[in-house]
């Protein structure tokens, strides 16, 4: 299964290598990443594969939001199926 992850907040030093720490931790493999820096915002769009995780969905959404808590930021996972029905025209 594979994965979005979103990343919404303002921009810092270490936010790329905590969101990866906590990942690789979970055995979740990153295949393809975008982040960009807009004004002192940073954004980061992620595509995960899961098929190797060692964390279920659910804990890993809560994981990544309470990181997302601590460092100030928007973190979120979405499946990748229902991200592409959500954006579909």
């Amino acid at each position: 299964m594979r994965a979005i992850i979103t990343v919404i907040g303002k921009d810092k030093a270490g936010i790329i290598a905590e969101v990866c720490t906590l990942l690789a931790s979970c055995k979740i493999n990153i295949l393809d990443i975008s982040q960009t820096v807009m004004q002192g915002f940073f954004t980061m769009t992620m595509l995960v594969d899961l098929t190797e995780s060692t964390v279920d969905f659910t804990t890993l959404s809560d994981s990544l939001k309470a990181k997302g808590e601590e460092m100030g930021l928007n973190i979120r996972i979405q499946r990748e199926d229902i991200f592409d029905l959500m954006h579909k025209i």
